[in-house]
């Protein structure tokens, strides 16, 4: 009987070790997911910027021009941060 309790406790502690090892390998796996999840995520909201950048560079070139829709583009941002300026005083 003795030898029963041992051998039982034996297993259970082995079942434990094994869920322990288990649930840890498990975490790990949670961690990377969540760090791919975040970067993921950046790279989507840095290729959204792009896109917007992009139609905008479009909506701007009306001749094709991408030179030149840059340059329409740097004016309007140069006239936005002079509003703001003035804005702020």
């Amino acid at each position: 009987m003795l030898e029963d309790i041992k051998t039982n406790i034996e297993k259970l502690i082995s079942l434990y070790e094994t869920e322990k090892q288990r649930a840890d390998a498990l975490q790990e796996e949670l961690e990377s997911s969540r760090a791919e999840l975040a970067a993921c995520k950046e790279k989507a909201i840095d290729l959204d910027a792009q896109i917007d950048n992009l139609k905008l560079q479009y909506a701007f070139s009306g001749a094709g021009d991408p030179a030149l829709a840059k340059e329409r583009i740097s004016k309007l941002i140069r006239e936005i941060d002079h509003c703001i300026k003035l804005l702020e005083k």
